[in-house]
């Protein structure tokens, strides 16, 4: 029920954003290519590489965090700016950095300290690499929603990443179809080298399948003796129904004939 109505009103807000979605997925395309192939031209200087390598992945963090922020207002039926991306930049920049960080060391417990659990050729290291790999799952699908969360939860970065948890262990197959869903518009957007829909649309999928989330617990706080497991979705989101509206296929390519 829910599920269906977020990934219309993600497709029609992809759709009627279809500029600014790639204008930004422009942008991270193109500083993407600085970690990529910046450290190959550096290669009789293996520390520069290294150097430009961490810098360019870390920057490509703080692009995405303020993209996130400026995506938000897509998700409540408005729109952005180059000076609005400018002010959320300045605002997200530490939270992306953060962000970045935890790749880093995300990336470190996977190449490094699982494989030297396994190098240990025991029941007790097969155990420690087993759990290191869940941990990595559990947070892989709790931080996905870190940047949306920022955007509209909580600006303490503590508080923030405490919240990721909270809804991935309330929410676990919302987070794992958020994280398929994503999975699924990357690899499409392969063939439209990632300009659409592409990091953006993942971002704005992720911030409106949020917003969503967060109408559940605004109608549980307000009906606190409600069975949790039994979400009325359709009083919930008769607004927003209403706000997205349905399109033909008509529409879609000739708006003006409407």
């Amino acid at each position: 029920m829910m599920f269906g109505f977020l990934l219309r009103k993600s497709f029609y807000d992809l759709w009627d954003n279809l500029f600014r979605i790639a204008l930004i997925n422009l942008g991270f395309v193109l500083f993407l290519a600085f970690p990529v192939f910046i450290p190959s031209l550096l290669t009789p200087f293996p520390v520069l590489g290294m150097i430009a390598l961490i810098i360019g992945i870390l920057w490509c963090f703080v692009y995405l965090s303020a993209a996130a922020l400026s995506l938000k207002a897509i998700s409540d039926y408005g729109t952005f700016g180059f000076e609005d991306f400018l002010d959320n930049l300045k605002t997200m920049w530490p939270f992306g950095l953060g962000m970045g960080v935890l790749a880093f060391f995300g990336y470190y417990l996977l190449t490094m300290v699982i494989p030297f659990y396994l190098g240990m050729a025991s029941l007790f290291g097969l155990l420690l690499a087993a759990f290191t790999f869940w941990v990595l799952v559990v947070a892989f699908l709790s931080l996905q929603f870190f940047f949306a969360i920022r955007s509209r939860l909580e600006t303490n970065p503590v508080k923030a990443l405490k919240k990721c948890f909270i809804i991935f262990f309330d929410n676990p197959l919302f987070s794992i179809f958020s994280l398929f869903h994503n999975l699924f518009i990357l690899g499409i957007s392969v063939f439209l080298i990632f300009l659409f829909p592409g990091p953006a649309g993942a971002l704005l999928f992720l911030d409106e399948g949020l917003r969503l989330r967060l109408m559940k617990y605004d109608w549980l706080q307000a009906n606190p003796e409600a069975n949790r497991k039994d979400i009325p979705w359709d009083a919930i989101l008769i607004d927003e129904r209403e706000k997205t509206g349905t399109r033909s296929l008509k529409s879609f390519i000739f708006p003006w004939k409407d």
